[in-house]
Order: structure tokens, then sequence, then C-alpha cells
């Protein structure tokens, strides 16, 4: 899975501008549009050092509790998978002229069209994942109990008692901790580092700065 890659702060806050706002057909985007300033992000771009002469201050060794527990389980995927789901056969069901009208339509679709959908390179493990789920039932319900938990006394808890308006780490494992709590985040690609393949031959990545956005005055 893949998001908006920018270059620049200021690059983040224009592709934000255009992916924020209300979707009619999902609630979420109603009840979080609250959040959302009159006017956009990118009013808020400013110099950092203008920000500080403005009385901005850095908090250094910030700590997330239960961080460990977060990132190695499963239960944001779980939580994923069964939302992909319901949602993606909703969709399908109101399109018109589409013969594929539910995530079992998409797999059969893929695989009796495997070169032209590249499921050799690729496969469609997602697809699959989603495809076996059965809803949100008492199995799945500790997951998301732990998912609001994890959320409550982690993120929540320290942006609030640090009186934080943003979150900036040098890696994009931060991603997991603002995903399981519904949180804003931007990545801004810092630098390219050089690497050696399996094969010996040398290769470039990203390295990236990933932001988490608590207040829209991050921006500046």
């Amino acid at each position: 899975m893949a998001w908006p890659m920018c270059r620049t702060v200021a690059d983040a806050a224009y592709v934000l501008d255009a992916i924020a706002g209300i979707y009619h057909n999902d609630i979420a985007t109603i009840e979080t549009s609250k959040y959302i300033p009159k006017g956009g992000y990118a009013q808020f771009l400013r110099p950092l050092q203008e920000k500080m002469k403005g009385g901005a201050v850095l908090v250094d060794n910030l700590k997330i509790a239960n961080l460990t527990e977060i990132c190695s389980s499963n239960d944001e995927y779980n939580a994923l998978y069964i939302e992909f789901k319901i949602s993606l056969n909703a969709y399908l069901k109101e399109l018109v002229a589409s013969p594929v009208r539910s995530l079992a339509d998409a797999i059969a679709f893929n695989n009796k069209h495997q070169k032209l959908e590249t499921i050799k390179e690729y496969g469609q493990d997602v697809f699959l994942a989603a495809e076996a789920t059965n809803g949100f039932g008492k199995t799945e319900k500790p997951p998301l109990l732990n998912l609001a938990r994890w959320t409550r006394y982690g993120l929540v808890k320290l942006m609030t008692e640090k009186k934080l308006d943003a979150v900036v780490t040098p890696k994009s494992d931060f991603r997991i901790v603002l995903a399981i709590g519904g949180a804003p985040g931007l990545t801004v690609r810092s630098s390219w580092i050089q690497k050696q393949s399996l094969h010996q031959k040398s290769y470039q990545t990203t390295a990236e700065n990933r932001c988490g956005i608590w207040s829209p005055t991050v921006v500046e």
C-alpha cells in the first residue's frame, strides 16, 4: 500500500488540502471534518525560525507508551482487513456498469486476468486476507479495544500532557501509531540513502521524516 509522498513540507500541506475533506458516503470523514481549519492547511506555511520567534518550543526525547506492543501486534491489520472488505463491498455494490460488484468479484477478476493484473509479481494477499473475514464479531472486539487503549494511553496522552501540536520522527514506522488512532500524518522525504542489495548491487532508497499532526498550526 502507498500514500502521498512529498518532497517538502509545503508540498505536503498542499496535498493535505487536496485530500482532506468530507466524503458524504463515509461517516468518519464527516465527523473529523470539524478538525480541518477554515481556509485549509497551506495558509499556515511559515519558516521554523519565524515560528520560534513567535514562541514555539521544541520538545525532545518523547516516548510513546506501549510502543513495542503496538509495533509487534497484528491487531491493526486485522481491523484493516475487516473494514476494507465491508467498505469495498459497499462501494462496488453501488456501481452501475461495473461487472465487479464485490471483493470476491475483484479476486476472481484478478485470477482470470493474472498477466494484466501482474498477480505473479505482486499477488493479492490483502484481498485474500480481507475476503476471509466475516465482519466485526466477538472475536474481533478485543483487538479493536486494544487499538483504542493504545491510542488513549499512548499518542493522545503524550500530546495532551506535553501540550504538543505535532510529533516528528525520522522513521516512517511511526505511521502505525498514527494509523491505529486515525491521526493524520505527513511524510517528507529527507535524503537518499545508499544501500547494498542481496546481489551486491548498489541502489538508493529514501529516508523519511514522519510527522503526526495534532494541530493545524503545525504546518507553520
